[in-house]
């Protein structure tokens, strides 16, 4: 699905830092029906808007938020290693965000690109693959390299460190609020990616 295009602010950048699921990939509808059926499985709901609202929170964490709101028990280890594995079985699914994969095309090789997303690397790594762009990102963080996911900082802090560059010459790619408020707590600006949401 394509995109509208996307505009860079001005400014020199030294980094380019790219969320991944409904920023480079074209994730979240297929994200949102594993959660469907991955809670659903264990006695639990998922409103969509409140999916949507949640984009960019560290998995566990999104189960826990479920079980504080909604007085479900779900474990939340087991809900993720299940929503996971329903969505990489639906990968053959998967298509780009077109207006910024083109982006990542045009500016490949003239500046550092990092992924920093709230999914485990195993499953960033089969998203890109899926796409034909692990080659573009040299520098990956998922969850398992931070502490705090977005809103809180470290997620971007720690690409940025891994690139060395300092954070406030880096630009955000985000679709999600919570990666935006990320951005901003980093020092970063940023370019917000046009949600694809499924049709009504």
């Amino acid at each position: 699905m394509s995109t509208p295009s996307i505009s860079i602010p001005p400014g020199k950048f030294s980094a380019y830092l790219f969320d991944l699921d409904g920023t480079v990939a074209d994730s979240m509808p297929l994200h949102y029906v594993a959660w469907s059926q991955a809670i659903a499985e264990h006695g639990g709901r998922f409103p969509e808007d409140l999916f949507y609202a949640m984009g960019g929170m560290p998995l566990v964490q999104v189960v826990e938020e479920l079980n504080r709101r909604f007085g479900f028990t779900m474990n939340p280890e087991e809900v993720v290693a299940r929503k996971e594995s329903l969505y990489l079985a639906m990968l053959d699914q998967l298509q780009p965000m077109a207006s910024v994969v083109a982006h990542i095309e045009r500016a490949f090789g003239t500046i550092p690109f990092a992924i920093v997303s709230g999914s485990p690397r195993d499953t960033i790594l089969r998203t890109l693959t899926a796409l034909g762009l692990l080659d573009r990102f040299p520098v990956i963080v998922g969850s398992e390299d931070y502490i705090h996911g977005k809103p809180s900082p470290e997620p971007f802090l720690t690409a940025a460190r891994l690139l060395n560059v300092s954070p406030s010459e880096c630009l955000v790619f985000e679709d999600a609020q919570l990666g935006i408020d990320a951005a901003e707590a980093a020092g970063m600006q940023w370019v917000r990616v046009p949600a694809s949401l499924p049709a009504k």
